[in-house]
């Protein structure tokens, strides 16, 4: 079992940035992949950026390539979110995840475990 738990969320006004962290315990990170997903008001959980368990892979949904930047830290057991350039879209429950199944990286499928979320609204 794995606990994930993210942290970092706020309020921003457009054009700002916000680090989310998620940090794990239960077991090591390094074994799974990791990613985030978010869910804004009245829609799906959709795929925001995924890194492969050794750090050497990397995936981005088209909406935030360019602005946001995932690493993980396997010693410290983190996965960190660096979020640029935000926009008011981008405001919605951003959760963390962690699998070790052959999906692919961008489907929720693809996790086992995930976290309860934190918030980020981004305002114009």
């Amino acid at each position: 079992q794995v606990q994930l738990v993210e942290s970092g969320g706020g309020a921003v006004q457009a054009g700002g940035s916000l680090s989310l962290s998620c940090a794990a315990s239960g077991r090591a990170l390094s074994i799974y992949r990791m990613g985030w997903f978010r869910q804004g008001p009245g829609k799906e959980r959709e795929f925001v950026a995924a890194i492969s368990w050794s750090g050497g892979s990397t995936w981005y949904a088209d909406s935030v390539k360019g602005r946001f930047t995932i690493s993980r830290d396997n010693a410290k057991n983190t996965v960190n979110l660096q979020m640029n350039s935000l926009k008011p879209e981008d405001t919605a429950v951003y959760y963390c995840a962690a699998g070790r199944t052959s999906f692919s990286a961008t489907v929720r499928a693809a996790y086992d475990y995930w976290g309860q979320g934190t918030q980020v609204t981004v305002s114009s």
